[in-house]
């Protein structure tokens, strides 16, 4: 990359709380966030908001009239914005670059609103402009009262690191100075959770730990679905105020075979995690925030791609959607999220029921994989 990026500030609202210090508790524990919701007809484990969580989202929608029609996915985004901009100190009116995206976008709102056509022969007049993907990042604009670009976009499961590429090449292009950049996904509906068993991937198990991510000897698919949204403050340079730096950022596609394929070495991967590190001797990566949703395949063909970057000298691995789900979407801001924290506490966070890993040296340098339908992968590497 040409010039560094600073992250001044991140902030999410997710099954693991909505501050800092909350978060990084509940990263401690070895216990998984999830509960239980009767969807798609029948008792189903998912990752929904803690209460404070869902508090502070209702205080929002009650806040403003104009509030109240919108989905649980903008919500989100405005109230993780929110904390994100007063923790970089910038100020309402102030310049700057939004880019929220979303995987599945007013999924809730959507299928109530759809429900009611077929049970009436009527469209609600709100129908159109509340469930369009772009509403997310204006809804932020709004609240925020920010002057400059809003974007939002769905590139499934690795929207939140591709509205992190697009930041990136705003500020090193000079189109703007500041963006506010990340995902947000509110997927616990019945059809969205349909969909997932259809494609045969969602979690059967009442184990202790559901979602088996990482484990790569596993025999089914247990992926389970959470909600959630994490942005983050990016400014040009090296500022003073930063909490992380971006060195490096990659991105490739495969060709596919079908819908949901990637090949058996995850070639996208390879090639997003040879294009963030080109900068650096790939020994001083000390630590990788894996996709590995918890799918057999998705996993195991992350892992090979990782030894074939790597070879026999890994980093160390986790992931953290066998504590969280899988927010499609808001995923890879997340995962950014606990890179950071790893990296400010100096801890590693492994994956429970996984092989031990033994952290040997400080936690200075951080790989964030996301990759999703249609073999898109991202790859950004994080630094102290």
């Amino acid at each position: 990359m040409s010039q560094i990026i600073s992250i001044t500030a991140i902030a999410s609202i997710s099954s693991l709380g909505n501050s800092s210090e909350t978060i990084w508790k509940n990263y401690l524990s070895h216990n998984p966030c999830f509960s239980t919701q009767f969807l798609d007809h029948q008792n189903t484990a998912v990752a929904a908001l803690d209460e404070d969580s869902k508090t502070e989202v209702e205080v929002l929608r009650q806040s403003d009239i104009k509030y109240k029609s919108l989905d649980k996915s903008v919500l989100f985004a405005m109230v993780a914005s929110r904390k994100a901009m007063e923790k970089a100190g910038w100020t309402k009116g102030a310049e700057f670059g939004i880019n929220i995206g979303s995987s599945r976008g007013a999924t809730d709102l959507f299928e109530k609103h759809f429900q009611e056509y077929l049970e009436t022969g009527k469209a609600q007049t709100l129908a159109s402009p509340t469930t369009t993907l772009g509403n997310i990042s204006s809804w932020v604009a709004h609240d925020l009262q920010s002057e400059g670009p809003e974007i939002s976009h769905s590139i499934t499961c690795s929207t939140a690191l591709h509205a992190v590429l697009n930041g990136v090449a705003w500020l090193r292009a000079g189109m703007s100075d500041k963006f506010l950049v990340g995902g947000s996904e509110a997927p616990l509906t019945d059809f969205t959770i349909g969909q997932m068993r259809a494609l045969k991937i969602y979690s059967k198990s009442e184990e202790q730990y559901p979602n088996r991510a990482f484990d790569l000897d596993k025999k089914q698919n247990t992926m389970i679905l959470g909600e959630g949204a994490g942005v983050c403050c990016l400014e040009i340079g090296k500022k003073e105020n930063a909490i992380a730096f971006i060195e490096g950022i990659g991105y490739a596609t495969e060709i596919l075979e079908h819908n949901i394929s990637i090949s058996a070495e995850a070639t996208c991967f390879q090639k997003s995690m040879k294009m963030a590190l080109e900068n650096i001797d790939i020994s001083e990566v000390d630590a990788i925030v894996m996709h590995a949703p918890g799918t057999i395949k998705g996993d195991l063909t992350e892992y090979k791609a990782i030894e074939k970057v790597f070879g026999e000298s890994l980093p160390l691995l986790t992931t953290n959607k066998w504590k969280i789900g899988h927010t499609f979407g808001a995923s890879g801001i997340l995962s950014m999220e606990m890179a950071i924290l790893m990296m400010q506490h100096n801890q590693f966070i492994g994956v429970p029921f996984a092989e031990a890993q033994k952290q040997t040296k400080s936690i200075k340098k951080v790989l964030v994989n996301a990759v999703g339908f249609g073999g898109n992968a991202v790859s950004v590497l994080l630094s102290l």
